[in-house]
């Protein structure tokens, strides 16, 4: 495995509800990235079809309309949006990671996702947020352990947790615990907190660490949905203000923050360092304490109905 990889992390806005506008947006931008270099080409939290932030401006039981077209337009993995997406990874010889309001290929429920693709089109897998923060919880389910992992890839082992998830130790211990070069962390805050978070993360696992936000104004929704415009102060309304920034193993900022503005960061990581800085902090590893503390987590995936069926008989 390579001892550096050059990262692209995106701060943009989606053609909001609108699922194949997006793609075409994040194929572009996949595109410009490459021309520059990137290996590893980051988005923000729930990019694809855009983040259902009136769970925060109205009264719950009112979104009805704005609901069933995020659900039209949300993702099912597989299907012919991924398609396009593994396409685009694979023309661009380049690991792709783009948050996505995923659809369960059987019912109406959807989850905040991550969509990791291989430089070579391949679906890596997805990692579905364990606990939807506030407001989301009526709009997205609840993910399990059974995808709480770390993916190989040509340029890094990589993994990453969505928003507030981050916040969740243990679950930021069970990628840790899993060897991980390159930490992810999408999100949707934009406050000035959000940014030490991803220091300590990137100090805490001696990881490089690479936090996306959506860059998202009113002017960006306004077409999307009759009465959307409503929620907001105007075009120039920031719905996210953005806050993407590229974080080294000791905590220290290599790009970034990214405020006010859509843009691209770029950087190189050198992960023989992170590697070689874990010789003093090791957080599941040397300087853990299994005798003292351990965790335990169930990867089974938890469906709601199981089919148990008599075994044919001989």
């Amino acid at each position: 495995m390579p001892d550096s990889i050059r990262v692209a992390a995106v701060q943009a806005a989606p053609v909001y509800l609108d699922r194949d506008g997006t793609i075409d947006r994040v194929i572009s931008l996949i595109e410009e990235t490459v021309a520059h270099g990137a290996q590893l080409v980051v988005f923000g939290e729930a990019f694809v079809p855009g983040y259902p932030d009136w769970a925060w401006r109205t009264n719950p039981w009112h979104d009805g309309r704005w609901f069933a077209r995020l659900r039209d337009q949300a993702v099912v993995v597989p299907s012919d949006a991924t398609e396009r997406l593994s396409e685009a990874a694979r023309a661009a010889g380049a690991v792709v990671a783009v948050g996505i309001n995923e659809r369960d290929l059987h019912g109406s429920t959807l989850y905040n996702s991550i969509l990791y693709l291989g430089e070579d089109g391949s679906v890596l897998g997805t990692h579905r947020k364990l606990m939807p923060t506030g407001g989301e919880r009526l709009v997205w389910g609840f993910g399990d352990g059974s995808d709480l992992d770390v993916h190989d890839t040509r340029f890094a082992r990589v993994g990453g947790l969505i928003c507030w998830e981050n916040y969740m130790p243990l679950a930021r211990a069970a990628l840790y615990g899993q060897g991980l070069d390159v930490y992810l962390a999408p999100t949707w805050d934009n406050s000035d907190v959000w940014i030490p978070t991803l220091r300590h993360i990137a100090r805490e696992g001696r990881v490089h660490v690479i936090g996306v936000t959506p860059c998202q104004r009113g002017s960006d929704v306004r077409e999307a949905f009759a009465g959307l415009d409503a929620l907001y102060g105007g075009d120039d309304d920031w719905l996210s203000r953005g806050n993407t920034a590229i974080v080294g193993p000791d905590g220290d900022l290599i790009a970034g923050p990214l405020v006010g503005a859509s843009g691209i960061l770029y950087a190189d990581l050198d992960l023989a360092r992170a590697r070689r800085d874990r010789r003093m902090f090791d957080p599941t590893g040397h300087y853990a304490r299994p005798d003292v503390f351990r965790l335990t987590v169930d990867a089974r995936p938890k469906r709601p109905v199981t089919f148990l069926r008599d075994e044919p008989s001989h």
